[in-house]
């Protein structure tokens, strides 16, 4: 059985009470799409038509959208499969700084979980507390949760990926300091 707060168990909660908040099921809603014309598998395009022509919340758009993609035959990926894909091609020379900070943060305990999404690796706990997020050929943002954010020049609160609250650029492996990895230990604590 799925746990608490994971993406299956979330998207199940989503998919039960469609009916009672769009007034359709998840079966009449992809029956819908398909006849709609847009194409199956591009779920982006699917969430806009969703929001566009019939007003449906984010929640709901998203789980459509997947249903009718593997209604069309998509697989989702692993989470191996999302993180190769993110470290591919021009930014292949990153996957290094991705290993040594995955290490770190996996390290942090055994609840830590990665989950797979197409433009960032999540790591969780009871919630998200950290991100690796290729930003640009030649950097990682470390996406970092706090409830009650350090003082440092390091933490950087500009648009910090998926649901974090501070970014640290990352270039190399130097970059990789202690002072680095007290802070992924102190968002791990802080999200327990």
């Amino acid at each position: 059985m799925p746990t608490k707060n994971n993406p299956a168990r979330m998207m199940a909660a989503v998919t039960d009470s469609m009916k009672e908040r769009t007034g359709k099921s998840l079966e009449e809603w992809v029956a819908l799409v398909q006849a709609s014309g847009v194409d199956p598998l591009d779920q982006k395009a699917v969430r806009n038509w969703l929001k566009s022509e019939h007003g449906v919340l984010q929640n709901s758009q998203w789980a459509i959208a997947d249903a009718t993609a593997r209604a069309a035959g998509w697989v989702r990926p692993s989470v191996e499969e999302y993180i190769n894909s993110q470290y591919e091609g021009a930014k292949a020379n990153l996957r290094p700084l991705f290993d040594a900070l995955r290490d770190i943060i996996e390290s942090q305990g055994e609840d830590v979980r990665v989950e797979g999404r197409g433009g960032y690796t999540p790591f969780v706990r009871r919630r998200q507390f950290a991100v690796l997020q290729a930003s640009t050929k030649t950097r990682i943002d470390l996406g970092l949760r706090f409830t009650d954010p350090p003082d440092s020049a390091l933490l950087n609160s500009s648009n910090p990926p998926g649901q974090c609250t501070h970014k640290i650029a990352i270039h190399s492996l130097e970059d990789i300091t202690q002072e680095v990895k007290k802070f992924i230990n102190l968002a791990y604590n802080q999200n327990a």
